[in-house]
């Protein structure tokens, strides 16, 4: 056996060990998303009668959908990727009637349901405009906004538009010569 052989052999075994820290890591993180899904449907949701906190924990709820949705395969994940945008889109109709449009908890829905777009469903026109239309939407109501929530509104609607500047440079790189694209950011709430 040559020294390419054994460096070879050597590459395969070490790729083999991480695929198996990858395959315990997704068993986890599936574990740790149906604990926190469960908790939201039995409990939380069920539970929440104030808009805010049925926003919230729908916004929640599609969000672990959709880190499940990031690490699923076949049928499953678009079992997981439609009850992501279910919740996403309960939150988001309940948030529209119910909220004010520079409430932190909405932006941060439309935050996350618009990455959702982008990174799940790829479709980055619905991305940037669920994006757009919140950043506006916000910018028009912004002397209303009440000083205990006039930082967090502003951060995430900072990161809204960051998200904006990002995702309509990959489209337009993409429409005309095909470039790569960055990170955006979702909110951690």
């Amino acid at each position: 056996m040559d020294k390419s052989d054994l460096i070879q052999r050597a590459k395969l075994a070490e790729q083999a060990e991480r695929y198996d820290d990858m395959a315990k890591t997704m068993k986890e993180l599936q574990e740790i998303c149906d604990n926190v899904l469960k908790l939201l449907d039995d409990h939380l949701i069920a539970n929440s009668k104030a808009p805010e906190s049925k926003v919230f924990y729908l916004k929640m709820k599609g969000d672990y959908y959709r880190y499940l949705a990031e690490v699923a395969t076949g049928e499953k994940k678009d079992e997981t990727i439609v009850t992501s945008q279910q919740a996403y889109q309960e939150a988001f109709d309940i948030s529209k009637t119910e909220m004010d449009s520079t409430h932190p908890i909405r932006l941060g829905l439309a935050l996350n349901f618009s990455v959702f777009y982008y990174e799940i469903l790829n479709s980055p026109h619905k991305a940037c405009d669920l994006a757009k239309a919140a950043f506006d939407d916000a910018i028009a109501e912004l002397d209303q906004l009440n000083e205990e929530s006039y930082k967090d509104s502003t951060l995430i609607m900072q990161l809204l538009r960051d998200n904006l500047t990002l995702w309509t440079s990959d489209t337009t790189a993409e429409e005309g010569e095909g470039g790569e694209g960055g990170e955006q950011v979702e909110n951690e709430n």
